[in-house]
């Protein structure tokens, strides 16, 4: 028997990246893509590579351009470290696995390093086929947190748990990281919303405009481990921006998020270097009529339009910048 599981991509609607930083967030489900993990019953552990893992190229060209798409590292250590923390789970919580081997293949379809959480969506996947070939369960509010560590701790990986938490949960889940919840239980206050309050949505991305998100963060996670108060007071402010989303869509006000999702994207912009390149593909949007903002580390754009001409403007205008519009499919 083969075991086929998904994970999808997603994209951060408010509060990004104020997660990282005992935030608020509110994210969804992207459908459009996602990263699927097969796994069988075999003799020995084995893990099948796909194009990005190999390393023969055709040339020195080909070796650099496809550095810059997919980065240093495939799929291949992101299973290897999943594997491991999963087996580090079962033991750490009595759980006796079961002599059994298996053959794991992963695909994806998710634009790499374009914010959309490609990585992390191979591990939820991978997670979820572990735990049915072994027949143990993870409780969901543990995953997240379990699927992180997995890239911080084995990979070094600067990750936040929003990513995590959409991915374990699907649809739009609103996330409230407070320091004292993360402490005594070691996760966040987790809350389903549901898609049908959401306003009309539009993705728009450009693999031109790829950022790591660990490169990202960095400095600014070491302005706000050093307790620099513009830097705390900025992303507070940001974490606010998601709980006012919240009370606005549960209350029938989601038009509020136009302006909520600008300001996001501006107080982002007040502590981050944000290359100008990333900033005229928002002006290109906002140009349109649409709201605009970063849906994780930069590449993908995310934002609200009003009817379908403005959507098909958002197509032209876009594609002048060499982004692809989508509407997430969000269930």
């Amino acid at each position: 028997m083969i075991i086929e599981t998904r994970a999808y991509a997603r994209a951060g609607l408010l509060g990004n990246p104020s997660d990282g930083f005992y935030g608020k967030t509110i994210s969804i489900s992207v459908r459009n893509f996602g990263a699927s993990i097969s796994l069988y019953e075999s003799p020995e552990l084995h893990i099948e590579s796909e194009p990005q893992d190999e390393s023969t190229f055709r040339s020195i060209f080909h070796l650099r351009d496809t550095v810059s798409m997919l980065g240093y590292n495939g799929g291949i250590p992101l299973i290897k470290a999943g594997i491991k923390k999963f087996g580090d789970f079962c033991e750490d919580n009595g759980i006796r696995l079961p002599n059994r081997n298996f053959t794991v293949r992963y695909r994806s379809s998710i634009p790499r390093q374009v914010g959309m959480s490609g990585s992390s969506a191979i591990v939820v996947a991978l997670f979820r086929a572990l735990m049915q070939f072994y027949k143990v369960e993870i409780p969901l509010q543990i995953l997240p947190q379990l699927v992180m560590v997995t890239e911080t701790e084995e990979l070094g990986i600067t990750a936040g748990l929003q990513d995590r938490v959409i991915q374990c949960y699907e649809g739009c889940v609103y996330m409230d990281f407070d320091k004292t919840l993360i402490d005594n239980q070691g996760f966040g206050n987790y809350e389903r919303i549901n898609p049908a309050l959401l306003p009309k949505l539009y993705v728009a991305y450009n693999t031109n405009l790829s950022k790591v998100s660990g490169k990202v963060h960095s400095d600014v996670r070491t302005r706000f481990d050093r307790g620099e108060q513009d830097v705390i007071e900025v992303l507070g402010q940001i974490a606010q921006k998601a709980a006012d989303g919240k009370s606005a869509l549960l209350e029938g006000r989601a038009h509020d998020l136009h302006q909520l999702m600008n300001e996001n994207f501006d107080l982002r912009c007040k502590i981050y270097n944000v290359p100008e390149s990333n900033k005229r593909l928002i002006n290109a949007a906002r140009t349109c009529g649409a709201s605009a903002k970063f849906a994780g580390s930069g590449g993908t754009i995310i934002g609200i339009y009003h009817d379908d001409d403005m959507l098909n403007q958002l197509f032209v205008q876009l594609k002048k910048h060499n982004a692809r519009v989508i509407k997430p499919f969000v269930v």
